[in-house]
């Protein structure tokens, strides 16, 4: 594990780092579902969710590939924070990404082509991440991880979760798509609780 890494784990769920700034950015995103709660435009909510819970389930696993490759994970986020809460995952980017899909569902509305904004909104955020790399505040430990094959980055990071948003705002079953949801942060919650309270893996 490179030096960076293990400065990351170092850091991980210890709040000793804490930072107010923390608290206004989650009031932010308390707002912003409130604002969409209060329009009743539950489609931008149900995205806003399920592209949380999709990208809880990948930082997992992202997680649980540097317990099990012993090496890295495909990416770290090695930079300070307020909370490290995952090797990938800090409460910074956790704050974002929870606000994430409700800007995909706000495209939505005057976008027809849902290829098209997938692909824009997978490219931005894998720009976005070669930046940071390049800044040293986000790690890529494996060759074909991070540039130039951004390509596996849209694939497999960006791609699925904001696929799922965009699946969850357009669903007609409100029955289904609320099943979706929950049913995901269920099998974070059960990832969560045996890969750090049972195993102590991540």
């Amino acid at each position: 594990m490179g030096e960076s890494l293990e400065y990351a784990s170092s850091l991980l769920r210890d709040p000793h780092h804490f930072h107010w700034y923390i608290v206004p950015l989650l009031a932010l995103v308390i707002y912003v579902y409130a604002v969409e709660i209060e329009r009743r435009n539950w489609k931008a909510v149900a995205a806003g969710l399920a592209f949380y819970g999709a990208e809880w389930f990948i930082e997992v696993v992202n997680a649980l590939w540097l317990h099990f490759s012993g090496r890295a994970p495909l990416w770290g986020t090695p930079a300070d924070s307020a909370y490290v809460i995952l090797t990938g995952l800090n409460i910074e980017i956790s704050f974002m990404f929870a606000i994430y899909g409700i800007i995909v569902a706000k495209v939505l509305s005057s976008v027809k082509n849902r290829f098209l904004v997938i692909i824009i909104f997978s490219f931005f955020c894998a720009a976005v991440e070669t930046v940071l790399n390049y800044w040293g505040a986000l790690t890529w430990d494996y060759w074909w991880w991070g540039w130039p094959h951004i390509w596996s980055v849209i694939l497999f990071a960006y791609g699925p979760g904001t696929a799922i948003a965009v699946w969850a705002h357009d669903m007609k079953s409100n029955r289904l798509k609320w099943s979706l949801i929950v049913g995901t942060f269920a099998m974070d919650a059960a990832l969560l609780w045996v890969g750090i309270g049972v195993l102590g893996w991540i």
